[in-house]
């Protein structure tokens, strides 16, 4: 493990996010240890997201934090769709027109459009490191208790000052994690790719490839139902739980 004495130039970030429902409320919350003995605690929240979105939003909004800095940057996060992504996938997004290899739209598009600049930025000085959740890694844990406190809705003291009056001992930092990897076959993964959502508004079935698009259609309508569906099978049996009548 490593102490914090160490890391005088190095800044090191944890980050997570939290949804309920998926799409649904959800928060996102960031530490960042910078300036060799200080910690800046950073958290927010949307009432209508996924938890995808809130784990690019916390690495997002750490590195916009430390935008002006140039040490080295050590990312602490539970989330390999985000290290995936970062590390591999948004290259080949964008040089795609932001098609997926399956030639999908790509899911979160205007989040990582975003994230391309910070990325570039810290090009070569940033590290990614992968740790399990709720497994008692202290930044982890802390931040997960500040996204989700975010997702609710619940007020938060958000800590900013020296890391020795810090009540959450980060340090020493957890050891290195092999990034796990998808046991989810082609099949399933491509299944996956090509989600998309449904509506129920006034007794009438909508779908739509884009949240965007959903939402639209159900904002402000009393009543409107929707949600995120994988197949068919998936649709059908979410229209039966809202008791619609499918016409024979």
């Amino acid at each position: 493990m490593e102490d914090k004495f160490n890391l005088d130039k190095r800044i090191v970030i944890f980050t997570d996010g939290a949804c309920s429902g998926n799409p649904g409320p959800g928060g996102w919350a960031s530490i960042v240890f910078h300036s060799r003995d200080k910690i800046t605690e950073l958290a927010g929240g949307n009432r209508h997201t996924t938890n995808n979105q809130m784990e690019l939003q916390g690495v997002i909004e750490a590195l916009s934090f430390i935008s002006s800095l140039s040490d080295d940057i050590s990312i602490y996060t539970d989330s390999t769709y985000v290290i995936n992504g970062a590390t591999k996938w948004v290259w080949g997004w964008a040089q795609r027109n932001w098609l997926t290899a399956e030639n999908n739209p790509v899911s979160n598009k205007e989040l990582w459009i975003k994230l391309i600049p910070l990325l570039q930025k810290h090009r070569g000085r940033l590290v990614w490191k992968y740790v399990r959740g709720h497994t008692g890694v202290v930044g982890n844990e802390r931040c997960d208790q500040l996204a989700v406190s975010c997702s609710k809705g619940e007020s938060l003291y958000l800590y900013e000052g020296l890391y020795s009056e810090y009540p959450y001992k980060i340090f020493p930092l957890p050891v290195d994690e092999s990034l796990p990897t998808s046991s989810f076959s082609k099949e399933k993964r491509k299944e996956s790719s090509v989600s998309y959502y449904i509506s129920l508004v006034n007794g009438v079935v909508s779908k739509y490839q884009k949240w965007n698009d959903c939402e639209r259609a159900v904002r402000g309508v009393s009543g409107a139902k929707y949600k995120k569906v994988k197949n068919e099978q998936e649709e059908k049996e979410t229209l039966k739980s809202w008791n619609y009548e499918f016409k024979k």
